[in-house]
């Protein structure tokens, strides 16, 4: 049984935090609110205070994702060159000479490896990621977090008991699907829901999904092997860009990659033509039936290096949120593949004719005059390789924080022209760090290519797993088509799987050790993060318990406007018992302010705050809940207070006027005077409180969960970016209250 420890500190950072801001205009009272006050009695208001917010209804709400006209579709996937194909498009440098480690035993398995190939690309990149995977995305926003969360807003299998009926209105949660095939998914959506085991599973499959991708990011830049501290230079170089956003960063990658691709297409459409031009034939699949009859177990071992011709696919989704669906579609199917295709046809023709140039196969099929150009071309387009991982890595830590699953880190929003382009700048330092020291540590390609591998295809298994998920419980797809994807998508995933396994010890435990790290950094932070919720939750203030506090004529109410921050939804923290009990004082108006994250990308801002008022009237305190997506920005344009205050004043406006008046000139009276009341307040000034709760393991916790909490979570809580830093909170108006909290 947690207990509450009986120590508690207030901590005043500044004392000069009287001071007021201007405000906007107070809300007019439109039409509508007229005829609803008309019919006030016929009114049934959802109320959820307990849930913890009301919200007033008769809002309009729209279903909509991101809309862009075509010409911002060009130039999104334009800039998508630039950023998500540097990986994947410097594939053809090194699939062949991983493939043929120990040369060329036969030519017609160059047949068949490219026939492989073809097929493979045809199926995972295109098939599957470009017109399968990212349709599930999440209003937008792509990565492993994106599908989770979409299977969480279907079905009650997250690990934080926050749900809410009002959050089911937010214009971009869409939950209402045609329901042919129903059955099926509510099979599966009660299933998952009873499970607590398979509950854990979900989210440990979503944060091992999440770290392999930040490990590719980690390994793409050493796969191109070469020059090492020319590649660490350029390398260090490119991290420090990254500063200045996608935005930027796309449009001067993206003519170097553009260039590449030209270079790699036509050189191989050239090759065909000199070399070997029978060697199209290879689109027929007979050629892989007799590779593999050929070479058997060889055959087998070989797709680990074949498998590194699909590098960087998980970019495409990771990187949606940057850029649109259509954008990245239309720039794989008219660039990315064909130059891809003829790329590895032209090797392929090539090395029909000279079979011993199978380790350097990419720059031996360079014509000699173009080969300085190309090697140039080469090195950058190798080291912009690592800009899709990086981008896809701030995407999807960015929604991993807002599900409570990675510690705070500064999140900046880098374009107000596209949505979604964030920069990281703890993440991306860190990422800097850890490329470096595999560029110079691992200078085989062959090694590094195993680690790859694994990380490349376990990415890929996760997400089939939850597309399969998604496909029975949210589309309702007939169930034909989810056994034909199961049959031919995961066969072929399963088959590239178990051969990088094959290789783990040569190189392949790379990225398992990332993973390790990164998902025991996430699970010790989430694992917490749940602890703490649910002992807020036990030991919540009742709104009876908070109305008694109010009332107390023993509480002095001072002059001002006062923000009480707080995660839990359900209910008031007690957190706020203590502070009252330490500084018996409480400001004239007072807004206590509950965080929460929706499974959803973004929150439109005028469906963001639901404010509820504590009666009686003449407390002036509010309850709100402030619901964000896992991409929106804390800190908008305008400060956090502002925009409260403002979203309190419309609330104060149409509760009134929904009130049960006798007259309309009484309810414009009651409007003015309230709305006179949060004015005079703000201008008195406003201060922000906050809990800074310290957490320990209770007596007679095992050593496990001591370590866990006394040192692992308490060192990285003590490395993190401060939560009063997320909404921009002035420190010469902050208040911590600080409190123990013995889980």
């Amino acid at each position: 049984m947690s207990t509450m420890s009986d120590d508690a500190v207030v901590v005043v950072e500044d004392d000069a935090f009287f001071e007021g801001k201007p405000n906007s205009q107070p809300v007019v009272v439109d039409k509508e609110l007229q005829e609803k006050k008309l019919s006030w009695q016929k009114l049934r208001r959802y109320d959820s205070l307990d849930a913890e917010s009301g919200k007033l209804q008769g809002c309009d709400v729209h279903h909509h994702s991101k809309e862009v006209d075509m010409t911002t579709i060009l130039q999104l996937a334009f800039q998508s060159i630039g950023i998500v194909y540097g990986d994947i498009g410097t594939s053809p440098l090194y699939v062949y000479a991983s493939t043929f480690t120990e040369g060329i035993k036969n030519n017609d398995d160059i047949l068949g490896v490219l026939s492989i190939i073809f097929y493979t690309l045809t199926l995972l990149p295109l098939i599957k990621y470009v017109f399968i995977v990212l349709r599930a995305n999440d209003n937008g926003e792509g990565g492993t977090f994106a599908l989770y969360s979409l299977v969480c807003r279907y079905a009650k299998v997250g690990l934080i008991p926050s749900q809410q009926a009002e959050d089911k209105e937010v214009s971009n949660y869409r939950l209402e699907l045609p329901d042919n095939r129903l059955r099926r998914a509510s099979k599966l959506k009660a299933k998952l829901e009873k499970s607590k085991s398979t509950k854990y599973f979900l989210l440990f499959a979503t944060m091992l999904g999440t770290s392999m991708v930040i490990g590719d990011g980690i390994l793409t830049p050493s796969i191109s092997g070469g020059i090492v501290w020319i590649s660490v230079g350029i390398l260090i170089c490119l991290f420090l860009f990254q500063r200045f956003g996608t935005d930027k960063v796309g449009y001067t990658f993206a003519p170097i990659i553009c260039i590449w691709f030209t270079f790699i297409g036509s050189i191989g459409l050239y090759n065909i033509i000199k070399h070997d031009p029978t060697v199209i034939k290879a689109i027929n699949p007979k050629y892989i039936i007799d590779y593999f009859t050929r070479n058997k177990k060889q055959a087998w071992i070989s797709l680990g290096g074949i498998v590194l011709a699909t590098t960087g696919t998980e970019a495409l989704f990771a990187d949606v949120g940057h850029f649109t669906v259509r954008s990245i579609q239309i720039s794989m199917c008219s660039v990315t593949f064909p130059s891809l295709v003829l790329a590895y046809t032209g090797q392929a023709s090539y090395l029909r004719k000279h079979n011993e140039g199978v380790s350097e196969a990419f720059y031996k099929s360079i014509p000699d005059p173009f080969y300085w150009p190309m090697f140039v071309v080469a090195v950058l387009a190798s080291i912009i390789a690592s800009q899709a991982m990086i981008s896809g890595t701030f995407s999807i830590i960015q929604q991993s924080l807002s599900l409570g699953c990675f510690p705070r880190v500064k999140i900046v929003h880098t374009s107000s022209k596209y949505e979604g382009q964030v920069y990281i700048p703890e993440i991306n330092y860190l990422l800097m760090l850890a490329s470096v020291g595999v560029t110079a540590g691992f200078r085989t390609t062959n090694k590094i290519g195993n680690a790859y591998g694994i990380a490349v295809v376990f990415v890929m298994t996760l997400t089939s797993a939850f597309l399969v998920l998604i496909m029975i419980m949210i589309w309702k797809t007939n169930i034909l088509l989810v056994i034909a994807y199961v049959l031919v998508i995961g066969t072929v995933e399963f088959l590239y799987l178990s051969s990088v396994l094959y290789k783990f010890d040569q190189g392949g435990y790379l990225p398992l050790a990332f993973a390790a790290i990164l998902v025991t950094v996430m699970y010790v932070w989430n694992y917490v993060y749940r602890k703490k919720y649910n002992y807020e939750l036990d030991h919540k203030i009742s709104p009876e318990k908070l109305k008694q506090i109010a009332s107390n004529t023993k509480l002095c109410r001072i002059p001002g406007l006062a923000i009480f921050y707080s995660e839990l939804v359900q209910g008031i923290p007690p957190i706020f018992e203590q502070y009252i009990a330490n500084v018996p004082a409480l400001h004239s108006l007072l807004v206590l302010v509950s965080i929460k994250s929706l499974p959803i990308g973004k929150v439109p801002i005028e469906e963001r705050f639901l404010f509820r008022r504590v009666e009686p009237h003449e407390l002036n305190i509010f309850r709100c809940v402030v619901r964000y997506g896992y991409t929106d920005a804390h800190n908008e344009k305008e400060t956090f207070e502002v925009t409260l205050i403002d979203r309190l004043k419309e609330y104060i406006s149409k509760d009134l006027w929904l009130s049960p008046v006798d007259e309309e000139k009484e309810s414009d009276q009651m409007v003015e005077k309230e709305l006179e009341v949060v004015e005079r307040e703000r201008q008195a000034g406003i201060v922000h409180l906050m809990g800074e709760s310290e957490v320990v393991a209770g007596k007679g916790a095992s050593f496990g969960k001591r370590v866990l909490i006394n040192y692992a979570y308490n060192f990285l809580r003590r490395n993190v970016r401060q939560s009063y830093k997320v909404f921009d909170i002035p420190s010469t108006r902050l208040l911590k209250v600080g409190m123990t909290y013995e889980l």
